[in-house]
C-alpha cells in the first residue's frame, strides 16, 4: 500500500480524528423534513443523508440513523414535507436539529411558521422558498452485507405537490443558485453554500445545445 494513501476497513475503524465518510460523500443536500404524529403534534428536523431518486413520479428519500421522531410520525401518518434549507434560514435549520422531547414543536423552537399544505395534512415551512409535499412509498430498514439489520431506516416518498417561490423561476427555469441552498459537509460542523460562482455547464455527448 503506497505511503501516500490512507487505507482502512470501516469495520475496524478509520483511525482518524473524525470519520471521513460523510465528508467524502458530500456536500449533500439537506433533508429538512416536517412531519406530524397521528395526534397532530408537529416536528421539524434536518437530515444529512437525503437525495432525489426518481423523475416520474418524483421520489425523494432520507435516512434516519436511529429511530427519530420523524420516522415515528411518518409511520403513523404516511406523509411528510421537505423544505429547502437556504443560507438565510441556516441558523433556524440548525436550531431545529436540537435533541428535544417528541412533544416539543421545532417550528416554535426555531421561530418558523407552519404553512398549510395543499394535499397532505403535514404543514411546510412558510419561510422556505421551495417545499415538496410527499406521501410515503417505502420505509426500508437498512442492513449489512451479511444480512444483519442496522438501526437506520430509509424513508422514500412520492412528491405529490411542489411549492416554488416565483422569484426563483427565471424565464420558466428554476435557478438553483439564486435560492442559496446550503449543503452538509463532513466533520462536526461543516456546511457549504451554493452560489452562481460554483456553476459550470457540461452537456451530455450528443445532446442538442
Amino acid at each position: 500500500m503506497p505511503d501516500d494513501i490512507h487505507f482502512y476497513e470501516p469495520a475496524n475503524g478509520h483511525g482518524l480524528p473524525h470519520d471521513p465518510f460523510n465528508a467524502i460523500v458530500g456536500p449533500r443536500p439537506i433533508g429538512w423534513i416536517s412531519s406530524q404524529d397521528a395526534s397532530g403534534h408537529l416536528n421539524l428536523a434536518p437530515y444529512s443523508f437525503f437525495n432525489a431518486f426518481n423523475y416520474i413520479p418524483p421520489i425523494i428519500g432520507f435516512s434516519s440513523v436511529g429511530r427519530k421522531d420523524s420516522l415515528n410520525n411518518i409511520e403513523q401518518t404516511g406523509e411528510f414535507a421537505w423544505n429547502l434549507a437556504t443560507r438565510p434560514l441556516a441558523e433556524q435549520m440548525n436550531q431545529s436539529c436540537a435533541m428535544v422531547a417528541p412533544e416539543v414543536n421545532e417550528f416554535e423552537l426555531s421561530g418558523l411558521t407552519p404553512a398549510a399544505s395543499k394535499i397532505i395534512q403535514v404543514p411546510r415551512v412558510a419561510e422556505s422558498p421551495v417545499s415538496f409535499e410527499c406521501k410515503v412509498t417505502q420505509i426500508i430498514q437498512l442492513q449489512r452485507a451479511d444480512g444483519n439489520v442496522v438501526p437506520s431506516w430509509l424513508i422514500l416518498g412520492e412528491v405529490v405537490a411542489v411549492h416554488i417561490a416565483k422569484w426563483l423561476l427565471k424565464d420558466g427555469v428554476y435557478d438553483t443558485a439564486a435560492a442559496e441552498p446550503i449543503l452538509r459537509g463532513g466533520g462536526p460542523a461543516d456546511y457549504f453554500q451554493l452560489g452562481p460562482e460554483a456553476l459550470f455547464k457540461m452537456f451530455r455527448p450528443g445532446a442538442v445545445k
